[in-house]
Formats: C-alpha cells, structure tokens, sequence
C-alpha cells in the first residue's frame, strides 16, 4: 500500500459511535468504515489486534458457550477488489471458502520457514475469483497477489476488508484457525499469535 494514507481505526468495545444497530447492518456497516476513512483522508484503515470487540455479536458462531470477542489479527479495510500481496515468501498451506454467516469466506493460508523454523500466515475475506489459482504447495513470492479484498457476499458478510493473522503453531487445522477467542482464553491465543503489524509493514 505504498504512497496511501493508512489510518487506525477502532473497533472495540469502546468505541461510542459504533452503535448495535450499526454492527447488525452491513450496509450501516460498510458506510460507517467508509466515513470512517473519510473522516482521516484515508484510503485504508488499519487495527484490532488484541481488540475487545462487540462486533461478533450478530454472529451465532461466535456466541456458542462461551462468547469469542477477541480479536486475534490485524485488519485492513478498504474497497472491494483491493488486491492483496505477500509480506514474505512462502508455499500455500492450505485454503478453504468458510462460508458460515460472520466466517472468513474466502481464506488462504501460507506457511514460511526460516531455519528450521516454519511459522504461518493467514488471509481471510477474501474474493472468491481468487480460488482458482490457488494450489497447496505452491510457492508463493514476496510482493505476488495472493487475493483480493471480497464483497460482502463472499466474504462471510462483512464490510471489504482483510483479515491478516500470524500463527506460530498451527496444528491440525487446514484453511481456517480461530481469529477471534474467548477472553479467558486470551494467553493461551495471543501467545500463538503475535501481533501481525509489523509484518505488514514489510
């Protein structure tokens, strides 16, 4: 995002102008990211790591058992088709379209190594255009597109934006991990991913 004007913006639970109403519309929603942005003579809003959030409210499937309002990546937000390229290098790990109301929709998940060391990075909301060149095991270089922002209408039914997310150790899961967790499980989450920012500043 060179030569853009790239501005926080606030999600949490703390912010006073994002009311339910606003939260449960998505078109609400999208307007109130893009006055936002307006507001700051920005192109993109940036944010949210570690972020207390009343936003997943809306969404069953962050309201069983225990409510999941901690937000674990970074997002940026912006137009739909903004395209989306790769901090680092790396090869495709896995990839899925999580289509459940409120989920990634279109996610892409690529693994790195340094050393020994293999760690992950996440792309979630994305188009899904972006399907179809996607392959596991496929290399992946520094600066290439790997997406770009969806619609809401494939993208889990959220304003444009990306979810970006690094993961240290990934387990069993294969095109998703858990972006958003539960407050009492806050250690056990950010400890297994860091914040995300300075990577995006790559």
């Amino acid at each position: 995002m060179p030569n853009e004007i790239i501005a926080e913006i606030n999600l949490s639970d703390t912010e006073p102008t994002l009311s339910s109403k606003i939260i449960a519309d998505v078109p609400l929603f999208t307007e109130w990211i893009a006055q936002q942005l307006a507001s700051k003579g920005a192109t993109y809003g940036i944010g949210g790591y570690c972020e207390n959030r009343n936003i997943y409210a809306p969404y069953a499937a962050f309201c069983t058992h225990t409510a999941r309002t901690l937000h674990l990546g970074v997002d940026i937000w912006g137009a739909a088709g903004t395209p989306v390229y790769a901090p680092i290098g790396g090869m495709i790990h896995s990839y899925a379209y999580n289509d459940a109301n409120g989920d990634y929709g279109v996610t892409i998940i690529l693994q790195h190594n340094i050393d020994t060391t293999a760690f992950y990075t996440l792309y979630g909301h994305l188009s899904q255009g972006d399907l179809a060149a996607y392959r596991v095991g496929k290399f992946i270089t520094r600066g290439e597109v790997i997406g770009h922002f969806g619609n809401p209408t494939e993208n889990g039914n959220w304003p444009p934006h990306l979810h970006f997310q690094i993961i240290e150790d990934i387990g069993q899961y294969e095109g998703d991990y858990p972006g958003v967790c539960a407050l009492a499980e806050k250690e056990k989450f950010v400890s297994n991913s860091p914040d995300a920012t300075l990577m995006i500043n790559f």
